[in-house]
């Protein structure tokens, strides 16, 4: 078994493996997290193979969008961390999709009006505006996002006690959606479970998805991931609830 092994060759371990792209691969067997109900890669594959042009912000690795069977004809993909570029390129090729790198605030280099289609999974951002100039009318835009207080047990646990989140409701890119022009045409929210077997995945998940502990660093939590260590030695894994919600927007 993985807690077998020492807390520092665990922490040594995960911070010193790669976590380019949007892949969670690393984490078998040590960390489980349930998937929303409405199946996000199932709906995007859905919707490419029904139009000609589409685009996906922040792709990541291109992990999710390279699952698509029949890709339109025009496929692009974002990406603003230059790390994940090169795999979202290596990952995407197959389906001839373009990848794009870009800052990470607007505008977007794409004329007006040049997607049927914008989808994006985890968003750092959704600049509303932008996704709205850059659909055709009639064209949808359909994303997955992080929802208020994601795996806040696990934030907790390293920073101790946190105010109630004020970022990322549901509500609030209702609200964002509807002053860019766009109709909300679906909105659905999830609670998922979220189990880390070991300090390693704990190590190597706070380094990947950096808002959970924001300037997170080995040593400069060292004393709080030794005590987690010992906390799932004795109790068992650690328990955290990710937050996601699916919005459907269209322009008129």
């Amino acid at each position: 078994m993985v807690t077998d092994r020492g807390f520092d060759e665990l922490v040594a371990e995960a911070d010193a493996a790669p976590i380019e792209g949007w892949g969670f691969s690393w984490l078998a067997g040590r960390a489980t997290e349930e998937r929303p109900p409405w199946g996000y890669a199932r709906l995007v594959g859905e919707r490419l193979a029904t139009v000609g042009a589409a685009l996906d912000i922040d792709t990541g690795g291109g992990e999710v969008l390279a699952e698509a069977p029949t890709p339109p004809p025009l496929l692009v993909a974002t990406e603003a961390w230059p790390p994940n570029v090169p795999v979202a390129r290596r990952n995407l090729r197959p389906l001839g999709a373009s990848v794009v790198r870009v800052a990470d605030r607007p505008p977007l280099p794409f004329r007006d009006a040049a997607f049927d289609l914008v989808v994006s999974r985890h968003p750092v951002h959704t600049w509303w505006d932008e996704v709205a100039r850059v659909l055709r009318p009639g064209g949808a835009y359909l994303s997955q996002q992080i929802g208020p207080g994601t795996v806040r047990e696990l934030s907790e646990a390293i920073l101790g006690p946190l105010p109630p989140p004020q970022h990322r409701h549901p509500q609030v890119a209702v609200a964002d959606a509807r002053a860019a022009g766009l109709t909300v045409v679906d909105l659905r929210e999830a609670t998922l479970r979220t189990v880390f077997h070991d300090i390693g995945a704990v190590v190597w998940f706070l380094r990947k998805v950096v808002w959970t502990v924001p300037g997170f660093t080995v040593e400069r939590y060292r004393a709080q991931l030794r005590r987690l260590d010992e906390r799932i030695r004795a109790e068992g894994p650690f328990v955290a609830h990710a937050r996601r919600f699916l919005i459907e927007a269209r322009r008129p």
